[in-house]
């Protein structure tokens, strides 16, 4: 399922945020979305989600304009996976992702056998299964974003979006849920990674967005894309591309 923005425009009162964005993810693709603080990359997931709605242009997924979707029509489609954080109420790992399959019941109807084989497959798939009994709040961060990742794929929406998803985690849980996403897109979702970390795009992703002032910079293959002088341009920092047996380094350069 592929998911198109139209010349995608939004503010916050008078200031604008996002500026005619126009692109499209598709299926079986992880495109990375890259920017500073800032840039809009929230911003422009909230308005794909119906979480903002006074947006000027389109968003559509496989045709179908979801502002003109209802909330359950649209979680057909998308989902959303948050960053790991701690919860007020103690769940289990399974009843965390049961909760994806909620958009397919009637207010007053509680998960049946359907709904829990489908958590269980989303857990199986990510490979969490022997989490199902444990507490979500004594979860590592690693673990408890690949529930949030199962809870998506619960969800059966085939358009997956990660903001930010390994902001809290250290370095293996990190590739590790690199690692899920690419195997998700691989799978034949549409994922839409954001990130502040350039690297990430170029061992992950299939394409790269950069976004700077709420205006595409560029789009692209990642190796095309994130050129030391594109990269200076983000983050105002000097940066060295170098080729190594395992793919492309980012490196920082002295200033001279």
């Amino acid at each position: 399922m592929s998911l198109t923005v139209e010349n995608l425009s939004f503010s916050y009162g008078k200031r604008p945020v996002l500026h005619e964005l126009t692109f499209t993810a598709e299926a079986g693709e992880l495109l990375a979305i890259l920017g500073p603080n800032g840039v809009g990359k929230t911003t422009l997931f909230k308005c794909v989600m119906g979480q903002e709605r006074k947006y000027s242009g389109r968003i559509a997924a496989d045709g179908a304009d979801l502002a003109a979707l209802s909330p359950r029509e649209r979680a057909h489609r998308v989902a959303a996976i948050p960053q790991a954080h701690p919860l007020s109420f103690r769940y289990s790992a399974f009843d965390m992702v049961l909760m994806g399959t909620s958009h397919t019941l009637s207010p007053f109807n509680l998960p049946g056998e359907k709904e829990r084989a489908a958590a269980r497959d989303a857990m199986a798939r990510v490979n969490i299964s022997q989490l199902a009994d444990r507490p979500f709040d004594h979860l590592s961060g690693g673990e408890q974003q690949l529930v949030f990742i199962a809870r998506a794929l619960a969800q059966q929406a085939k358009i997956l979006l990660m903001d930010e998803p390994t902001a809290s985690l250290d370095y293996g849980n990190r590739l590790h849920v690199l690692s899920v996403a690419r195997d998700l897109a691989k799978d034949g979702y549409t994922v839409l990674l954001s990130t502040h970390d350039p690297q990430h795009a170029l061992w992950f992703a299939d394409r790269a967005l950069a976004l700077q002032e709420g205006r595409m910079l560029a789009l692209g293959g990642p190796r095309e894309v994130l050129t030391p002088a594109l990269l200076e341009a983000l983050y105002g920092r000097r940066i060295a591309l170098v080729e190594t047996e395992q793919g492309p380094v980012l490196v920082p350069k002295e200033a001279d």
